[in-house]
């Protein structure tokens, strides 16, 4: 079970904003690129100056960047705007925002950067089988426990409760440890479905 199984409902709302973008000539590689340049700006910001104003901002400005990764992909989809170029900014941008908004967890308190790091590797590793899998099947692989949209509730949950109760910093390691055992199972997951078709 992962949020992306709710992505059709998530996407049929924002359908009113996407015809608005696409009357007014944004493309799919525009909101791509968008999503990737807020993200490093927001990334780099954080990990300059670490605060709880920004850890509460965290969910609201992830859940606009998940707005944003539907909309460049159903703008490409319904509007004839699918390229290589297209497919190779939205995966790229993807992880480069991720490492982006979540290194930054290793200059909090308490918290292990070698766990911070192995964290963002292994969500790498999540998008890498996922596209490992659409080699050998034809078909992307979304399959949780953590995928892209779960990795973001959990971040922006986390920021904001440690910004709010800032005594639950000292459990940052037992949250990322259990992040790092969610993005292994998902690892598995995904190459499982790559061998479950053969």
């Amino acid at each position: 079970m992962t949020l992306y199984d709710i992505k059709p409902r998530f996407q049929a709302l924002l359908r009113p904003l996407l015809r608005c973008l696409h009357a007014r000539g944004v493309t799919a590689n525009q909101v791509t690129l968008l999503a990737l340049v807020m993200s490093v700006i927001a990334g780099v910001a954080f990990a300059l100056s670490p605060s709880p104003v920004f850890l509460i901002a965290l969910p609201v400005f992830l859940f606009v960047r998940m707005a944003l990764n539907a909309i460049d992909g159903m703008l490409a989809r319904e509007f004839n705007q699918q390229s290589r170029l297209g497919a190779l900014l939205n995966e790229l941008g993807d992880v480069i925002s991720d490492a982006a908004l979540y290194l930054p967890f290793a200059l909090l308190p308490f918290s292990s950067g070698m766990l911070v790091v192995l964290m963002v590797i292994l969500a790498i590793l999540t998008e890498f089988s996922g596209i490992l899998v659409q080699t050998q099947i034809g078909k992307r692989n979304y399959a949780g426990p953590c995928g892209k949209s779960d990795r973001a509730l959990i971040f922006g949950a986390w920021g904001l409760c440690i910004a709010l109760w800032p005594s639950l910093l000292a459990y940052n390691n037992i949250v990322w440890c259990v992040v790092c055992i969610l993005l292994g199972w998902t690892v598995v997951n995904r190459c499982r479905a790559a061998l479950a078709a053969e």
